[in-house]
C-alpha cells in the first residue's frame, strides 16, 4: 500500500507589503489630483479677474473707496461759528469807524476817545462833557453824542458795559457819601439815558462804579485828575472770554 506524500504550501510572509505599496500609490495619485485641481481653479480665477480689467465695475469700486468722507455736523458748526465771528468783528469795526468819524467831525477828540480792544469797542468820555462837578445828571451838551451812540447801539445786539470812574478827591454829600456812590450813579445815568431815548433792551446793560480805584494817571495835578474822571462804555465782543 502506497502512501501519498502530502506537500505543504509555503505561505509568503511579506505579501502585506504589496498591499501597502498599492495603497500608498493610490493615495499619492489622489493627492496629486487634488493639487492639480487647486492649481487649475486658481488659474481660472486669475483668468476671470484679468478678463474684468478695465471694466466699469472696477472703476466704480475704486471711486467708492476714493470718495472723501462727508462733512460731519461738528465741521458745519465750526464753519458757522467762524462765519459768525467774522460778522461780529465787521459790525464792531463799523461801529468804531462811525463813532470815530462823529468824534472827529464834531471836534470832540479832547473829550472822547474810541478804540478797538479784544473786549470790544471802548468809548471813553471825560466827565466834564457829561456832568457838573460832583453830580450825576446828564448835561444837555452831552446829549448829541449820546443820541448818536443810541443810534449805533440800536443796530447791534451786543451787551454794553458802562463804568464810572472818579479822581481821588473825597466827596461826602447826602446823595453821594463817597466816590463809590458817585461813580455808580454816573454809570447808571448813562444807561438810563440810553434806555429812555432809544429802543434798547435794559437786559443788555451793566453799570459798574469803580470810584477812584482804577486811575489812568497819577492824581498829582488838575490835568491828570481830569483824565481819571471819566465814563467808559464798552460795546462787548460776544466772542471775548475774560481770563479767570
Amino acid at each position: 500500500m502506497k502512501f501519498r506524500r502530502t506537500t505543504k504550501t509555503r505561505v509568503n510572509q511579506k505579501q502585506w507589503l504589496t498591499t501597502f505599496s498599492d495603497m500608498m500609490i493610490i493615495m499619492l495619485v489622489f493627492f496629486i489630483m487634488l493639487f492639480s485641481i487647486s492649481i487649475v481653479d486658481a488659474q481660472r480665477f486669475q483668468d476671470l479677474v484679468d478678463s474684468f480689467q478695465g471694466q466699469d465695475i472696477f472703476d466704480e469700486a475704486s471711486s467708492i473707496v476714493a470718495e472723501e468722507p462727508e462733512a460731519t455736523g461738528s465741521d458745519d458748526d465750526q464753519m458757522y461759528g467762524d462765519s459768525q465771528g467774522e460778522t461780529e468783528d465787521d459790525e464792531l469795526d463799523s461801529l468804531l469807524e462811525e463813532a470815530s468819524s462823529y468824534i472827529e467831525n464834531n471836534e470832540l477828540e479832547d473829550m472822547i476817545t474810541a478804540t478797538r480792544e479784544d473786549r470790544g469797542v471802548k468809548l471813553v468820555l471825560q466827565d466834564r462833557l457829561l456832568f457838573d462837578t460832583g453830580e450825576a445828571y446828564i448835561l444837555e451838551e452831552a446829549e448829541p453824542f449820546l443820541d448818536e451812540t443810541v443810534t449805533l447801539l440800536e443796530e447791534l445786539p451786543y451787551s454794553v458795559e458802562v463804568e464810572g470812574h472818579t479822581d481821588n478827591r473825597p466827596i461826602e454829600t447826602y446823595r453821594y457819601p463817597s466816590n463809590w456812590e458817585l461813580s455808580s450813579a454816573r454809570a447808571t445815568s448813562v444807561i438810563r439815558y440810553f434806555i429812555e431815548e432809544g429802543d434798547l433792551d435794559s437786559s443788555r446793560f451793566v453799570a459798574t462804579g469803580f470810584g477812584d480805584t482804577q486811575p489812568v494817571e497819577a492824581n498829582d495835578s488838575l490835568e491828570t485828575m481830569q483824565e481819571n474822571r471819566r465814563v467808559v462804555i464798552f460795546v462787548t465782543d460776544p466772542g471775548f472770554e475774560e481770563e479767570s
